[in-house]
């Protein structure tokens, strides 16, 4: 589901499933769109958006969430002037300690936030009527605190009405095994979850836990042309494809963004290179096309792919 509606999945292409047009860290308490001039925006990041499309890139994910800067409208005005599809999201970030919750959030049950982003889902986000295409959810690294832990379970029982995959911004090992626990409990496959931010993780040991289950590994921390990155990068990789889980794999920069608050939106960084350098790694490191093709262009479309992937409850007798 993108901005501009369904799209069957063979049609994405070359996808990024990581990245974001405009961010404001400003907390949920004081963001508005207000804050900033969406012709700015527009002039800022459609050239660094444009380059992109020129490197390769077909399809979009931009995951800013609710109450960080997501404007579905603007998102549907950069797909039409690009000409790449633009997939948005329902859902709420719980890291940083809350920051960028509504207040609502933590007052309400899991059932009354899954009812919102199933709202959001059927009748379109506000009065855009534009769709959501995943649900982003962010908790803090760690065991997870009680809000953190009712956001999981009313992602999961949005995707059981919704279909739509949950994407879990979840830095480290312990906060995503405890999420793949809650989901089991809600009778939620983990091929529905993509573990955001994976390569923060050192211990590749949860990568190959959570591959192995099914869920999605994503590592999304391309940002920049270091060479540190890009090894980092390309060590994971070949981890996961020794481990049989390079179908479970997915890459991405989570680049960008025009920064509200900052002049002309501040050092705005670019989407190129995963298409420019990684691509360019992974074939010198034996990679065949068909692995690439798998990586850029199977994976995520599988990933996007709007369907209620359900498992039997833990509890049931």
């Amino acid at each position: 589901m993108t901005v501009n509606g369904a799209l069957p999945a063979q049609k994405l292409g070359k996808t990024l499933p990581h990245e974001h047009l405009l961010v404001d860290f400003i907390g949920a308490a004081e963001v508005s769109p207000d804050r900033y001039d969406a012709d700015d925006v527009f002039r800022q990041v459609l050239p660094v958006l444009t380059e992109a499309k020129e490197a390769g890139c077909e399809t979009f994910v931009d995951c800013t969430p609710a109450y960080l800067g997501r404007d579905p409208k603007l998102l549907q005005r950069f797909a039409k002037a690009s000409g790449v599809h633009i997939v948005t999201n329902t859902g709420y970030y719980g890291a940083v300690r809350g920051k960028y919750l509504p207040r609502h959030a933590f007052d309400e049950t899991a059932d009354q936030l899954a009812a919102r982003w199933t709202k959001e889902w059927s009748d379109g986000i506000g009065d855009t009527g534009i769709k959501p295409g995943l649900i982003k959810i962010g908790v803090d690294r760690g065991k997870l605190t009680d809000v953190n832990r009712k956001l999981i379970q009313a992602a999961a029982r949005c995707h059981l009405k919704t279909g739509l995959t949950i994407a879990a911004h979840s830095g480290d090992g312990i906060a995503a095994m405890e999420q793949l626990d809650v989901l089991a409990e809600e009778g939620v496959s983990p091929s529905a979850w993509i573990w955001v931010h994976a390569q923060t993780e050192f211990n590749a040991g949860f990568h190959k836990r959570a591959a192995k289950a099914g869920a999605w590994i994503e590592l999304d921390g391309l940002r920049n042309s270091r060479k540190s990155s890009l090894e980092r990068h390309l060590g994971l990789v070949k981890i996961l494809r020794d481990a049989s889980a390079l179908s479970r794999t997915l890459l991405s920069h989570d680049s960008g963004w025009y920064n509200v608050g900052q002049a002309k939106g501040g050092a705005i960084g670019g989407y190129t290179v995963l298409f420019e350098q990684f691509l360019p790694e992974l074939k010198d490191a034996g990679f065949s096309e068909a692995e690439i093709s798998q990586l850029i262009i199977t994976n995520p479309a599988r990933a996007l792919t709007v369907g209620v992937r359900n498992v039997v409850r833990a509890d049931t007798r």
